[in-house]
């Protein structure tokens, strides 16, 4: 019975001075509260926020060339990239039809001169038989109908011709501007067809020095946009130059695609040694505000939470679970400009509340009277090895 009671009592020993190591080794283990979070700085300085979209480059002024009568291309003589200038000849049509349309159109026009000059003799001469009452008034009458029906059909013919040289004429293209020829749909032996509409034979960008980026902004990034703002802009042609230009026109025409509305914005851009071409894809930002010399914060520490806290009305923390803590931790609604951001006292993260402003996606404008430039705030939570770490619901086994 001793020796049992004896054994009984060394076992107890042993296990109260294991659980004793244990707890002095996981103490000494124990990471220290700085060791289990991240930090990052509050800083002094400049913030701009810009929204961004995507945009074609185009020239300010592309004409297309089209025909107004139609026919057989017979001669072409520009191509594609070619310099062109105003009045200079691009392509012929076969003028053939034409041709002989004016041909027939002349024949009739002195067929109606000779019926014209017939009818002024007839009339002069039943004139004069009446003025001696050899002819009724009725004769007269008809003999001076005759001469105004001769004038105007030789009008008529007159006009027709005309209309046949002027389509000879619009066999010859020309080109209505000075400019580069940047798109051509026909060739030598193409017919092209005029009944109903104009085709396009050629397009002319006027001006390739002056070019424009259409960009599509969404509906929430509108309203910080206005006529003059700067804009800036890459293009994959050029990954790592940027280029400038400016707000030119915001168009209020929107586009409806999926229920997303999107806003066409003109931007105006400079391309003085014509390295931008038409139809080249822009990455476009156009900053819409600066602050200069405030308190800036790193957007990781705007979002960061507690794992295990969560913060009261007051900015203390509470432990999880706490249904009033929710409830308090709320914002109210429409306060959309304040967050928080957390710091570390007493070894636990406890939150500040902050007014926010403008941001570029990496640091926000922050106001709060307990923050100053260089005061570290959280920004998430370390990674700390599961071997160093107090295991708090590990239970002693006696045997």
């Amino acid at each position: 019975m001793r020796h049992a009671i004896r054994k009984f009592s060394t076992l107890i020993i042993v296990v109260v001075a294991a659980a004793a190591a244990y707890y002095f080794y996981a103490q000494s283990n124990k990471p220290k509260p700085e060791e289990l979070y991240r930090f990052q700085a509050i800083k002094q300085g400049s913030v701009e926020q810009s929204v961004s979209a995507n945009g074609t480059l185009n020239p300010v002024t592309v004409v297309s060339v089209g025909t107004q009568v139609s026919g057989r291309v017979s001669k072409l003589y520009v191509d594609f990239n070619d310099k062109v200038e105003k009045g200079q000849v691009l392509l012929e049509l076969d003028d053939s039809l034409f041709t002989a349309q004016i041909a027939q159109s002349s024949g009739t026009v002195r067929n109606a001169q000779a019926s014209l000059e017939l009818a002024q003799a007839n009339e002069s001469r039943i004139r004069s038989l009446y003025q001696q009452e050899y002819v009724s008034r009725q004769e007269l009458d008809q003999a001076v109908q005759a001469l105004k029906s001769a004038r105007a059909q030789l009008d008529t013919a007159s006009a027709q011709l005309r209309r046949d040289q002027t389509n000879l004429g619009f066999s010859i293209i020309r080109s209505p501007v000075s400019g580069i020829v940047v798109d051509r749909v026909i060739d030598v032996g193409q017919t092209v067809a005029a009944s109903f509409q104009t085709p396009t034979l050629i397009k002319i960008a006027q001006d390739l020095s002056k070019m424009q980026i259409n960009s599509s902004f969404a509906e929430a990034d509108i309203g910080n946009i206005k006529e003059g703002q700067k804009a800036r802009f890459t293009v994959d042609a050029f990954p790592n130059r940027n280029f400038e230009g400016y707000v030119k026109q915001l168009r209020l025409n929107p586009t409806i695609n999926a229920n997303v509305v999107t806003y066409d914005v003109v931007i105006s851009v400079d391309n003085p040694d014509l390295t931008l071409l038409p139809g080249m894809t822009a990455y476009v930002s156009i900053a819409v505000a600066r602050e200069e010399d405030v308190l800036l914060a790193p957007n990781a520490a705007l979002r960061f939470k507690p794992t295990l806290q969560e913060e009261d009305a007051t900015g203390e923390t509470k432990p999880a679970g706490s249904g009033a803590g929710r409830a308090k931790g709320k914002k109210k609604s429409g306060d959309i400009s304040m967050g928080k951001v957390y710091v570390l006292r007493d070894g636990k993260p406890a939150a500040v509340r902050v007014r926010l402003g403008i941001s570029d996606g990496q640091f926000t404008q922050i106001s709060s009277k307990e923050l100053k430039s260089g005061d570290k705030v959280i920004t998430g939570e370390t990674q700390i090895d599961g071997a160093s770490q107090p295991q708090g619901n590990m239970r002693m086994r006696m045997f």
